[in-house]
């Protein structure tokens, strides 16, 4: 098990007193009496819950000892946050807190940075997703979102992405017990980029052949990114229509290009 241990610089994680159910009950009634000694100790007699969130990012390219100062602010904040009345578990309420801490640290930290507009954008994207929800018991479609928060579709996908973490180029994707595979195997050769803008010219010109229905559907499904259900509910059609207006559309544009 020891490959399992996590090592904190100035941490002697053996001698971390865990604190028992009816310990943080008491350390969180005097805390709400304004005894700050009781949150110290409630912060220290939870340190090991930092520390098993921590296992999952042990052979990750990021400082534990960074990671464990701000797993422990998650932890403060689950502390400052936790209310008694409702019969929980304070490991089961500050577990996911301090997780968030860790990953929101990580993301901002990360080497591919992203605008600040584009990140804002995508919190908004999923706040109204969360308050739609609740709301109208249904998660809103593309064009709805777009609608509401006046942007284009594309943007959605695009701001979402954005709190997506990047893949090495040697992240390994496939292994059969032979040689693995890794993602820079998968990337186009240079020598071929000639040949795909011929391509890329060819397919727009094809496109602009289409009829307007098929070349409508053709963009809203691998441009924007909608579900043939979502194209079939917004041009009042059924599914198994846009299916087939899909494949007449890409035989056509096969046809077109060669």
């Amino acid at each position: 098990m020891a490959k399992y241990k996590v090592d904190i610089t100035g941490l002697n994680t053996n001698d971390i007193k865990v604190l028992k159910s009816e310990e943080t009950r008491e350390l969180f009634q005097k805390l709400k009496n304004g005894d700050l000694k009781a949150k110290e100790e409630l912060i220290n007699g939870n340190l090991k819950l930092v520390l098993s969130i921590l296992k999952k990012f042990n052979n990750s390219k990021y400082n534990l000892d960074d990671l464990f100062q701000v797993g422990v602010i998650g932890l403060i904040k689950a502390i400052d946050n936790f209310d008694l009345s409702y019969n929980l578990k304070l490991s089961t309420y500050a577990c996911p807190l301090i997780l968030g801490e860790i990953k929101r640290y990580i993301r901002d930290n990360t080497s591919m940075r992203v605008s600040r507009s584009i990140k804002d954008l995508a919190y908004q994207i999923l706040k109204l997703k969360d308050e739609w929800m609740n709301q109208y018991g249904y998660e809103p479609q593309n064009d709805q979102i777009a609608k509401y928060l006046q942007i284009e579709e594309y943007q959605i996908a695009y701001a979402l992405d954005s709190l997506k973490e990047p893949m090495s180029i040697f992240e390994p994707i496939y292994n059969d017990g032979g040689d693995t595979i890794y993602l820079l195997d998968q990337l186009a050769d240079r020598k071929e980029k000639e040949k795909d803008q011929d391509m890329l010219i060819a397919m727009k010109k094809a496109i602009q052949k289409l009829k307007e229905r098929e070349r409508n559907i053709l963009l809203q499904r691998f441009l924007i990114g909608k579900t043939q259900m979502e194209i079939a509910e917004s041009l009042n059609i059924s599914q198994a229509q846009v299916s087939r207006i899909e494949k007449s559309a890409m035989q056509n544009v096969r046809r077109l290009i060669k």
